[in-house]
């Protein structure tokens, strides 16, 4: 499926795969797939899925989906950061719209969901 939500006034292509179709329409609630972008040393790109309804600035992307930009960051820098150890913080972007993503990407492959967000080229 492909659609088109919008984020901060931006649109962000929205595509999942056959099988992730499938398994969103297997699902009693809506999943939630953020897009997190963490500022820290480095910055990282990662998606998140947990369930929809939870947070706030949700959109719908579809009947059992919803998708969310969230840039995050920490008090301190930490090259070993994989999960939620550190304590996040929403990281307060004076123009946000310039980090909106332009695309996200969702699939479901051997029981978990698989997400990767990106930007297109600027010529």
């Amino acid at each position: 499926m492909q659609t088109t939500v919008t984020i901060e006034g931006k649109s962000v292509n929205v595509e999942t795969s056959r099988a992730a179709d499938l398994a969103l329409q297997e699902r009693k609630q809506p999943l939630l797939a953020e897009m997190e972008l963490y500022f820290s040393c480095l910055i990282r790109k990662q998606v998140r899925f947990r369930e929809a309804g939870e947070n706030a600035n949700e959109i719908a992307a579809g009947d059992q989906l919803a998708v969310r930009f969230r840039p995050v960051m920490t008090a301190k820098c930490d090259a070993n950061y994989e999960g939620d150890s550190p304590p996040l913080a929403d990281f307060p972007i004076v123009k946000p719209t310039a980090y909106v993503p332009h695309w996200l990407r969702i699939d479901f492959r051997h029981g978990k969901w698989i997400g990767e967000f990106g930007y297109n080229n600027r010529n």
